[in-house]
């Protein structure tokens, strides 16, 4: 008589007899940071203050992060959680207003020493009041044309100083101001003739300059107000140049090179730039990509 077993318990017993199977992760070890001594851990909350918010942390301060690391062994969400604090945190802090506000400021100072040399807010303010001025005189003496150029200048000096407050609080995104960084009359003063400024943008933007195809292209847009395409779009004007170049890969792998360069004083691997451009490109998110670099071994001293 011939036994039949139900299914189940024909894999069941099939199961059962299989030897159990441990599977190894290799080269998943989590670093030993116990042997790094304290003042390496004071250097990198120091240079972590100094790169966001421009100032070295006060004694309170510096006790309070070099403990909280140490304390949770000096991992890599305890230096996020740190970096996040410096460039987030609301809570009010003497002489900085808080964080934040310091934090987008320090941005804000960078991003004008890399493209109009650092100009100070009085320089700014002071240009500001003269092409205010002049642009109120030219409206009195009806010259409608001085007018709006002056005034069109003057909000061009505008939209800078504004772009800290605006960036801070999310009306505008990174790519904007650093497009307002090339959108003014001291851009242009740095940089005078289309054949500097096609060079500048290029430069400044990507770290390299123009191919001979780009350059012939964009000075045609920037010399002559005519039609022509750069990285496949049409722009027949010095603004629609500018938000063609603040819009394409390029860009934002060269916003990656800058906080590699700023943070760490190297270029970004293509790894390191593969890792990190895409959630770049969809958010705009410039603060992320610097916490990646600040939490790192190499940026900490910890390798």
């Amino acid at each position: 008589m011939r036994l039949h077993l139900p299914i189940f318990v024909i894999v069941l017993l099939l199961f059962s007899c299989k030897k159990d199977e441990t599977i190894v992760y290799q080269d998943n070890t989590i670093p030993d940071y116990s042997g790094i001594p304290t003042i390496v851990v004071q250097n990198y909350v120091n240079r972590m203050y100094i790169d966001l918010i421009g100032r070295e942390p006060l004694d309170v301060e510096m006790d309070n992060h070099v403990a909280y690391l140490e304390e949770n062994g000096l991992s890599a969400s305890a230096r996020g959680v740190i970096a996040d604090e410096l460039m987030f945190s609301t809570a009010y802090v003497e002489g900085d207003s808080t964080y934040n506000h310091a934090h987008f400021y320090r941005l804000y100072e960078l991003a004008k020493a890399r493209f109009i040399e650092g100009a100070s807010e009085a320089v700014l303010q002071e240009d500001w009041a003269v092409l205010n001025s002049n642009a109120v005189n030219d409206s009195l003496n009806g010259n409608i044309a001085g007018y709006q150029f002056n005034r069109a200048q003057a909000n061009k000096i505008l939209d800078i100083l504004n772009s800290r407050e605006q960036l801070r609080i999310e009306a505008i995104t990174i790519d904007e101001m650093m497009r307002r960084m090339m959108f003014n009359s001291i851009y242009d003063d740095i940089n005078m003739n289309s054949f500097n400024f096609v060079n500048a943008t290029f430069d400044d933007l990507y770290f390299r300059f123009p191919t001979q195809d780009e350059f012939e292209n964009a000075y045609q847009i920037i010399e002559f107000n005519e039609p022509a395409i750069i990285f496949g779009q049409v722009a027949a004007n010095k603004p629609e140049y500018l938000d063609a170049l603040t819009a394409t890969s390029e860009f934002h792998e060269g916003m990656i090179y800058w906080a590699y360069q700023s943070l760490l004083a190297r270029d970004p691997s293509s790894q390191e730039v593969f890792e990190l451009i895409g959630n770049f490109q969809n958010t705009m998110n410039y603060q992320a990509v610097l916490k990646t670099v600040l939490i790192t071994d190499e940026y900490a001293g910890f390798d």
